[in-house]
């Protein structure tokens, strides 16, 4: 289960969408993730859907790929369209007891279903298609004006893209002590909920002195290397806007465009 999550990942490949400039994913992933807020009818998950699975393979990551990540948000999605289905207001259409399953409640729920899915792939394509070096150099340059109000942009960068990295370190090292546990007699499946998280402890204790750990030596790499900020730091790779990310911006543009002008007329029909 563990290897299964997929955000903060790196998939090299040589695609079209590996080559664009990390801020053009950026505002590409936000675009996305607004567009299915914006629009919320059967035609603009549609649209989504199409445009999507368009991402997902000019990327050059396999769809088996992108599908493996949601095994690790199973129960949020369950949870999530269990609660909307009995809690929605609607004709009932069956009813157990104090549980009841309205039309309203189905609809809504499958689409949470499939909101959810697609913000956990959208934002998985730009992790999985942007090394954590050029999200935060991303971040930082997208952001810059911030930093004349005082904003630590750079900080706030460095730090995200520190968790980025942490990320698929620490799910295999929480991998590895669950392992090494569970040879020594530990029980992480059977049992109550009291019983589960009692037996947690062994794995949360030596995962979170390993995360300290490696805080500090990466505290103290950064210190020896003379690492006092981005002031006067300057870039081995400086980003530069090409063709195509300019292109990039024009299709995400008219995708946003289509999806707010597709709600629009559905409202007045």
């Amino acid at each position: 289960m563990l290897r299964d999550i997929t955000i903060g990942q790196y998939y090299p490949a040589d695609s079209p969408v590996h080559s664009l400039d990390p801020r053009v994913k950026l505002f590409g992933t936000m675009i996305f993730l607004v567009s299915l807020f914006v629009n919320d009818t059967v035609y603009g998950y549609i649209i989504a859907t199409v445009f999507l699975g368009a991402c997902i393979k000019l990327s050059g990551v396999p769809l088996k790929y992108m599908i493996k990540g949601l095994r690790s948000i199973l129960f949020l999605l369950v949870f999530s369209a269990v609660f909307t289905v009995f809690f929605t207001d609607g004709d009932v259409l069956l009813r157990l007891g104090f549980i009841k399953i309205t039309d309203n409640g189905l609809i809504r729920g499958a689409k949470v279903i499939v909101r959810l899915i697609y913000l956990i792939m959208g934002s998985s394509l730009m992790t999985l298609t942007t090394t954590p070096t050029d999200i935060a150099d991303g971040l930082e340059k997208a952001f810059r004006p911030l930093s004349y109000i005082k904003v630590p942009v750079h900080d706030v960068a460095m730090m995200m893209s520190i968790a980025f990295r942490f990320i698929p370190i620490l799910t295999e090292e929480t991998d590895k002590i669950m392992k090494a546990q569970m040879a020594r007699g530990a029980d992480f499946e059977t049992g109550g909920f009291l019983k589960k998280a009692k037996g947690m402890i062994p794995l949360i204790v030596p995962l979170v002195v390993s995360a300290v750990k490696r805080a500090m030596d990466l505290a103290t790499a950064m210190e020896a290397r003379c690492y006092r900020g981005g002031d006067g730091r300057t870039k081995m790779k400086p980003l530069k806007y090409k063709r195509a990310d300019y292109m990039a911006y024009i299709i995400f543009a008219v995708y946003l465009g289509v999806m707010i002008a597709v709600q629009i007329l559905l409202k007045k029909i």
